[in-house]
């Protein structure tokens, strides 16, 4: 083991590191804060064939260096990709946590690895800002171990080949909006999306708040508001996405316009008695004679029967755009309109994390930020000086052709929102 303090220790790590694949363990300085609001206290890193090095950055035991560039075109495994990206900048890292969760259907649990001395620390100490930079660092070394462990059990107990896409393209999107926080009345507030749920799609809280439950009632969106002097908050939400989504993978057309007064049509009602209807049919059970008289549910109950065939024949599904597969071992009291539920999600998110692919690199280089990303909404910092045009490129990237109309609000606060889709007509 070697702890890098020299220029020359430095040299003749970076020649190993830069050639071989490696497990990476970060220790942020202060746990209690948002790893893009924090900095590595020191990097563990486990050479797969055998060497170790600590890399000290800012731990008050050692002669720290400078962060080098570790970027490389060897592989880089860590448990947590997404809190490694905000405290370093790195290319090929594999997520260990996503691996085990694709292959069994839950994620690594690392809470229960620690030391005598993070036990000490943490209960005698939590209010002290940047503790582990006092944590002896042969300490931080028995507990990487540890963790390391874990990491490479994992990787060489995987039966399955790393989703490159999947891994790189979900955790560099969150990444990227996580890293751009919220500005609420009190300061900057984090996001931290967790992709290790049920369906994979994202479960978002850090702090104490949930983001991705924020009510639209109480006043509790308040509270965030622009970060920019002439800036607002803007909202696009897509409209009736699930039923969309459901109709883009059976073939259906709907014609252009309000998807909901269409099917307000076909069942002889209002408008929100029929949205109320269609979503109690997608999650829900459909009647016979819906779907004898409407074509769009008969042909999802036919697909959902499809669907219910092939996953107790293959044991698995497969999704339409990452290839990822669920499996029958993997869940539990399952039924056919539990599965399609699940599916209808895992589409969701799967084509949300299509479209941010294609966004990202078009509005990466405005001082407007992408903040938040809720199921169905994508939430927009917006400076006026990067002009309506800005807010028609998000639009007409987000609509995919016009396959997923949106609706476009904005305020001074995420609480108080006027729609404004009349502008882009």
């Amino acid at each position: 083991m070697l702890i890098i303090e020299s220029e020359s220790q430095l040299q003749e790590f970076l020649k190993i590191y830069k050639t071989e694949d490696c497990i990476l363990v970060p220790i942020q300085c202060d746990t209690n804060k948002h790893p893009a609001n924090d900095k590595l206290s020191l990097l563990y890193v486990k050479v797969l064939t055998g060497d170790e090095f600590v890399v000290p950055l800012n731990h008050s035991e050692t002669l720290n260096i400078d962060v080098p560039d570790l970027k490389s075109d060897s592989i880089k495994y860590t448990y947590d990709s997404k809190k490694l990206k905000h405290l370093i900048e790195l290319n090929n890292v594999v997520d260990v946590n996503l691996l085990h969760y694709m292959n069994t259907g839950y994620p690594l649990d690392i809470d229960n690895i620690t030391t005598n001395a993070h036990n000490y620390f943490n209960i005698n100490h939590y209010r002290k800002p940047d503790v582990n930079n006092i944590i002896p660092v042969m300490k931080h070394l028995e507990y990487c171990r540890e963790v390391s462990k874990l990491l490479e059990n994992t990787i060489q107990n995987n039966t399955q080949s790393v989703n490159t896409s999947y891994n790189d393209e979900i955790f560099n999107n969150l990444t990227y909006i996580e890293s751009n926080g919220l500005k609420t009345l009190d300061g900057m507030k984090y996001s931290e999306y967790n992709l290790y749920t049920s369906t994979g799609r994202p479960s978002n809280r850090f702090g104490g708040t949930n983001f991705a439950a924020l009510n639209k009632k109480d006043g509790s969106r308040k509270e965030f508001v622009s970060r920019f002097d002439n800036g607002v908050l803007v909202e696009m939400d897509f409209d009736a996405y699930h039923l969309r989504l459901i109709a883009d993978k059976i073939g259906y057309e709907f014609p252009q316009g309000s998807v909901h007064n269409h099917m307000a049509k076909l069942y002889g009602v209002d408008y929100d008695e029929a949205k109320s209807l269609s979503f109690q049919y997608l999650y829900g059970y459909v009647p016979p004679e819906v779907i004898e008289t409407n074509q769009y549910f008969s042909m999802v109950n036919d697909y959902i029967e499809e669907l219910w065939t092939s996953y107790n024949k293959e044991e698995f599904i497969v999704s339409d755009i990452y290839s990822r597969r669920i499996y029958k071992k993997n869940l539990s009291d399952m039924n056919a309109n539990k599965l399609f539920n699940y599916t209808i999600q895992l589409m969701e998110t799967e084509n949300n994390m299509r479209v941010l692919n294609k966004l990202i690199p078009k509005i990466n280089t405005f001082e407007s930020k992408l903040v938040l990303y809720s199921y169905d909404s994508f939430l927009f910092d917006f400076n006026m000086e990067d002009g309506l045009d800005y807010l028609k490129l998000i639009k007409d990237t987000l609509e995919q052709d016009g396959k997923y109309p949106v609706k476009v609000s904005w305020g001074l606060n995420y609480h108080e929102m006027k729609d404004i889709t009349e502008k882009f007509i």
